[in-house]
């Protein structure tokens, strides 16, 4: 269960420009020795940063979460934690939906139950398969319109229709997705499917349509191409971002500071693909540009905000008010990133 602490970011007339990290911290020893190898100048940035801020939220699950804490933090800036945070039932799809949508008319109308569907590649082990990052499949717009337009009507059987986004990401629309928990392409990449799969009877659905696409992807003729030139098939898809957005009425309004929100995935991607040398590269780059401008516009008296993700919690910081800022910094010197990083 996640649980958040009381406190929460200060509320402002003004938008509070916020900088959001996912992966800052991993897993394993890898992301470890990565870190204590990268010398303290390189994130002396986010060191000075951090000096004049005080922690304002906490969140903190497990890393058997199906919404990991950087999507957390992500729909609470969106104000899609509703009531409190339903753990695979983050309304991603829908909210896209409603994005791109929002100003046609008779959308309300439609169901408001979403998910996405990636098409993707499993690798398959002696033990297990393992889900792999859709983007390595380089798919053409053609063949994903291709290949979506092939399962629409196993799909539509089961009262789902399929929408084209991009190549790698469909929007499923269907009251199945209403109450079905999904994990997240960032929870499973690099992973062993199976504990990740739609759970219970709402979930057969879904783990049924799987096997039927499955075995839809083994002959289909784009794959047949794929195979002739050396490229991975693609051999089945991920459901994810499930949910039910509330109706406009019911929601909470999003905070004010979404439009001021610099999520950067530099990290992310280089942790997801277990290239190192490219997460100690993109630690660099982040303190050398985002933390240095975070950092002078918070010593020209700005509140900025920055809000640290890892595997099992999220933690989120705001310049302290500059009254105190000053004993906060005669009081602290800099430190080190990596021992707060550790505990995330």
């Amino acid at each position: 269960m996640s649980t958040a602490s009381p406190t929460s970011p200060s509320a402002s007339a003004l938008p509070v420009p916020h900088l959001l990290l996912a992966f800052a911290a991993c897993s394993g020893a890898s992301w470890l020795t990565t870190l204590k190898a990268l010398p303290a100048a390189r994130t002396s940035h986010f060191a000075k940063l951090l000096q004049g801020m005080r922690l304002v939220s906490s969140d903190t699950d497990d890393a058997l979460s199906m919404s990991t804490p950087h999507e957390r933090a992500l729909a609470r800036v969106h104000g899609l934690d509703g009531d409190g945070h339903r753990d695979g039932l983050i309304p991603w799809a829908a909210w896209e939906h409603e994005q791109r949508t929002q100003h046609e008319p008779g959308e309300e109308t439609r169901a408001r139950s979403w998910a996405y569907v990636a098409p993707c590649h499993w690798h398959m082990g002696r033990e297990h398969a393992t889900l792999t990052d859709p983007e390595d499949l380089k798919l053409s717009e053609a063949d994903s319109r291709a290949l979506m337009t092939t399962m629409q009507v196993y799909f539509e059987a089961d009262g789902i229709r399929l929408h084209y986004v991009t190549p790698q990401r469909w929007l499923a629309e269907g009251d199945v997705f209403k109450e079905l928990p999904t994990a997240s392409l960032d929870r499973v990449l690099g992973c062993n499917v199976d504990p990740w799969l739609p759970a219970g009877s709402t979930g057969k659905t879904l783990r049924r349509l799987q096997n039927e696409m499955q075995m839809l992807l083994y002959t289909h003729p784009i794959n047949d191409i794929r195979s002739s030139q050396r490229q991975l098939p693609v051999n089945s898809i991920w459901f994810s971002g499930t949910g039910d957005l509330p109706e406009r009425g019911r929601r909470p309004a999003a905070a004010p500071e979404r439009q001021h929100l610099s999520a950067p995935r530099t990290l992310a991607v280089a942790a997801l693909r277990d290239d190192w040398q490219a997460y100690a590269a993109a630690w660099a780059a982040l303190d050398a540009l985002e933390a240095e401008n975070w950092l002078a516009r918070q010593s020209a008296g700005e509140v900025v905000r920055l809000t640290l993700c890892g595997e099992r919690s999220a933690l989120t910081f705001e310049s302290a008010p500059r009254s105190l800022r000053g004993r906060f910094i005669q009081l602290l010197k800099p430190k080190p990133l990596l021992g707060l990083l550790e505990t995330l």
